[in-house]
């Protein structure tokens, strides 16, 4: 449209306004213009005039009126505009009949009726000839025909809004460019439709979209903008942090839910959930997650349901769900019957491709309905094979689960029978944290004076200094936002000899020892720390897996073991920053160097 507009302002005004009258002249040109050009040049025979020719409008104007983040109402009927969401259902793909040959029985003249789009595609039965006006022409009568519908961006309603959804009508080349899941932008013309008047039936008139472009875009950053000043600052954050890298690590850990006091650990590995690793595809050309999945296990008021509201508020592609309210079909993907015709309509899994799935009380979910996830959380995909439609969906996302444990938490018991989840399930965590409330009275006092700052002397300094200090050195949301886009899209981290010797000399050690948790011992768990070891690779803003990057991928998964063999019993609830980054984190990569018998990678200086 932008071409459009500067070859002629008027011109693109009236296909805006009047987009019915003038999209099909466009086509009528271009199949013009073919003829044209074959006869003034010397082409071979086998060149062809294509007949059948549509002329495609994408990228309007940036304007509220023609670009819509909602659903159009009755005022934009007629009108070319473009909206963008997500296909939550698709329709089956069908042959469509656009016009019918009739004979007149008088003149035995032939003419064509055309289908009434507006109408359920009804072709009206002549009552007179038409010959004058609608003579037979040599065309198709016939067309590929798919209908979807669109839901509103979720993230871009205002709280308390409920999304609505729109029916989209695609045709020719547009059909199976779109599937459940996808974040779309659509151009097209907006109509009404209604059922033909019949005898006992109400003609409910509904605003569908008669599409004239698709245009899909499914990757995560699209909806944040990051400016080159954006790049520059994290930049220079970051050299002006070489000397003490963890030091401004801890700066943006911190800034994952400020409202919610301590928790470093759980923080941190959230952090690494949201970025995750690099998808890679093996010799035989088997896909293997780069998307990191975690479980987090404890009492109530632990503050779980807190950090799945705020990372499905920093990632612009995200579906936060709770497990009641959620069938296997919600999660996953189910067939709807529309009249006759039965359509896939997407589940929370499906709508989070490329993004990220928070799924709350995952205890509530039945167990029947647990072993659905199986492959969406694995192999990232879904097969469909219900009402005759058998397909593949993605859904390539990161799940972050919570979940109350079955009773009281025993120490003694193994992780499954704690949780209630079958070793299958469990294996699939990357990472699976236990929040154990011990009523702990230093830690409850350091935690009510955070949450009561009126309560705490403002007069004596060093009072007031921690809660400064946290304000002050902590991000804003929509920088951390950013950040994390960011290095999503521009660090691809690849691993060092070193880094892969503390990796698979860690996982050799837990495959050997005879511990409770049998369901995490698996190849899963070498995959897993790939995963968080690359992520952290790209939070410290690097394109190398250094032996830093594994220290701290060895650390979170041992939080997660029951019998941690190397930290000891790590209390992931109870844990403040730490005052000294950089020493902080010298003694944790020693006691891991030491007890895995690599003391020679050490890196410090």
């Amino acid at each position: 449209m932008h071409l459009l507009i500067e070859y002629d302002h008027k011109l693109a005004v009236m296909v805006l306004e009047s987009p019915t009258r003038y999209l099909p002249l466009f086509s009528q040109a271009c199949t013009t213009a073919q003829t044209r050009a074959k006869q003034r040049s010397h082409l071979s025979p086998e060149f062809t005039v294509k007949e059948d020719v549509q002329v495609r409008i994408t990228h309007l104007p940036n304007h509220p009126s023609l670009v819509r983040m909602k659903i159009p109402g009755s005022e934009d009927i007629g009108k070319l505009v473009s909206i963008s969401g997500t296909v939550i259902r698709t329709g089956v793909v069908k042959m469509m009949e656009t016009q019918r040959l009739y004979v007149c029985g008088k003149c035995r003249g032939s003419f064509m009726m055309p289908a009434e789009v507006e109408q359920y595609n009804y072709i009206p039965k002549p009552t007179r000839c038409m010959l004058p006006l609608t003579p037979a022409t040599p065309c198709n009568t016939v067309q590929t025909y798919q209908e979807i519908k669109v839901q509103e961006q979720v993230g871009r309603l205002m709280l308390g809004t409920i999304p609505r959804a729109i029916v989209i009508i695609l045709e020719h080349d547009l059909v199976d460019l779109a599937k459940s899941g996808d974040s779309v932008t659509i151009t097209g013309v907006i109509i009404r439709r209604w059922r033909p008047a019949m005898v006992g039936e109400r003609p409910d008139i509904a605003i569908i979209m008669r599409a004239n472009s698709v245009l899909v875009h499914n990757e995560q950053n699209s909806q944040i903008t990051i400016t080159n000043d954006l790049k520059d600052e994290f930049r220079s954050f970051w050299d002006a942090h070489k000397a003490m890298p963890f030091s401004g690590r801890d700066v943006i850990v911190r800034s994952m839910c400020p409202q919610v006091f301590g928790l470093y650990y759980v923080k941190l590995a959230v952090m690494l959930v949201l970025i995750s690793g690099v998808a890679r595809t093996d010799p035989s050309g088997l896909r293997v997650r780069g998307e990191a999945h975690m479980l987090l296990v404890g009492d109530p008021g632990t503050a779980k349901s807190q950090f799945l509201k705020y990372a499905a508020q920093l990632v612009p592609r995200s579906v936060l769900t709770t497990g009641i309210g959620s069938s296997s079909a919600g999660l996953t993907v189910t067939a709807v019957k529309d009249g006759s015709e039965w359509q896939l309509e997407a589940g929370a899994l499906v709508l989070a491709d490329r993004g990220l799935c928070c799924i709350d009380e995952f205890g509530s979910i039945r167990e029947a309905e647990k072993s659905t996830i199986l492959e969406a959380m694995e192999q990232q995909s879904i097969s469909v094979a219900k009402a005759g439609i058998v397909c593949k969906l993605n859904s390539r996302c990161s799940v972050l689960a919570a979940m109350n444990p079955k009773g009281r938490f025993d120490v003694n018991e193994s992780l499954s029978i704690n949780v209630a989840l079958s070793t299958p399930l469990l294996s699939r965590f990357d990472l699976v944290l236990i929040l154990l409330d011990t009523h702990d009275a230093e830690w409850d006092k350091t935690v009510s004076d955070f949450l009561l700052p009126s309560m705490m002397d403002m007069d004596d300094p060093s009072q007031a200094a921690p809660n400064q200090m946290r304000a002050s050195s902590s991000w804003p949301f929509e920088k951390l936002q950013a950040y994390i886009a960011f290095v999503k899209s521009s660090f691809q981290p690849e691993s060092t000899s070193a880094s892969e010797q503390v990796l698979t000399r860690y996982y050799q050690a837990q495959r050997q020892r005879d511990q409770l948790n049998a369901a995490r011992t698996t190849i899963r768990l070498l995959e897993s720390l790939i995963r968080l070891s690359q992520a952290h690779a790209r939070l410290m803003f690097r394109n190398k897996v250094l032996v830093q990057d594994a220290v701290v991928a060895v650390v979170l998964m041992e939080t997660t073991m029951l019998s941690a063999s190397i930290l000891g019993s790590t209390d992931a609830l109870h844990t403040k920053f730490p005052d000294d980054p950089e020493g902080f984190y010298w003694e944790l990569e020693d006691n891991v160097l030491k007890h895995l018998g690599l003391e020679e990678l050490s890196t410090r200086q």
